[in-house]
């Protein structure tokens, strides 16, 4: 298999979605605790872009085999598209989950149990997803746990590697105890989010598009039941309520006053948000969902960087 194809099945420009959340939590780390753990950081990073590769090609791999659309086989589907040999597809996913997996064992014996039970849930999520009889990809939660696993779980995940005492898991004398700084955590929901948002709306995208195509296949997700013009609406106003975050964050004093640098982005949204309602083609304007994350993420990460050399350089 040539590596274009190897990274068409991965779809390895989709990657930004799990990336840019890493990103994130690992500067608020760095601003909040002001430590980083390098080694630990190597190991998460390298797990959560293996296991991303993995339930992506399990996805297209799932999609093609369900396919009741012979058209979708062969000219939508990378694998139909390439002729990939299901046995090949097969040995990838199986060689991805096993790395992530051995990957992610190693970061829960470095840091704490913590790691082994949220990524033993997303394993599960990522896995099942596409996967099983009844998979999550055909029911109305797609959405909802793409934005929640991605865009608050690897963050949160992200800051737990540099700073173990936010979550611990204890076996003593045959009791099990879970401390959680609910604080800490309630912080990092906050700052993620415009993750948790921005990913949701990116799948709300590709679901809106695909509406009628994934009636013919038998899946029937969030727009299927909430109605284009439902969907529509949540979709453009997911961008503006994530800048409100943007500001609570900052008035809660968790993230630096220069954060604010990204609000001037939403103007960039509302821009985005009008013409995907007018148009949701989906080889037309999908891809300006895809630009909404792209223009969070960077603008967020950057005045986040900035606030953090600021801070820094007066210091």
């Amino acid at each position: 298999m040539k590596l274009q194809t190897f990274f068409k099945l991965v779809e390895i420009q989709t990657k930004i979605a799990s990336l840019f959340p890493f990103i994130f939590g690992t500067l608020y780390a760095l601003y909040r605790f002001g430590k980083l753990d390098w080694i630990s950081m190597a190991l998460y990073f390298s797990s959560l872009l293996l296991f991303d590769m993995a339930t992506t090609t399990i996805n297209n791999y799932m999609d093609y085999r369900k396919a009741k659309d012979e058209q979708y086989r062969k000219e939508h589907n990378i694998i139909g598209i390439a002729g990939i040999k299901e046995s090949t597809v097969v040995l990838i996913i199986l060689i991805l989950l096993v790395s992530a997996f051995s990957l992610g064992i190693l970061l829960f014996f470095k840091t704490g149990p913590l790691v082994l039970l949220l990524g033993g849930m997303s394993f599960f999520v990522g896995i099942f997803y596409t996967f099983g009889p009844i998979p999550i990809s055909r029911m109305p939660l797609g959405e909802v746990l793409s934005g929640v696993f991605m865009g608050f779980i690897i963050p949160y995940l992200a800051v737990f590697i540099h700073e173990p005492s936010i979550g611990v898991i204890e076996f003593i004398q045959g009791k099990l105890s879970i401390h959680i700084d609910l604080m800490e955590t309630l912080y990092i929901a906050i700052i993620s989010a415009p993750f948790v948002l921005a990913i949701s709306n990116l799948m709300l995208a590709n679901n809106i598009c695909d509406l009628e195509q994934d009636k013919k296949n038998d899946r029937y997700l969030l727009p299927y039941y909430l109605g284009v013009k439902n969907s529509l609406w949540i979709f453009r106003w997911s961008y503006h309520v994530m800048y409100l975050f943007i500001i609570l964050a900052v008035g809660l004093k968790i993230l630096p006053w220069l954060t604010l640098l990204c609000l001037p982005v939403s103007i960039l949204h509302y821009r985005l948000g009008k013409a995907f309602t007018l148009n949701h083609v989906k080889v037309q304007t999908f891809v300006l969902s895809v630009k909404g994350l792209r223009w969070i993420s960077m603008s967020y990460i950057g005045a986040m960087g900035l606030g953090l050399i600021f801070r820094r350089f007066l210091s």
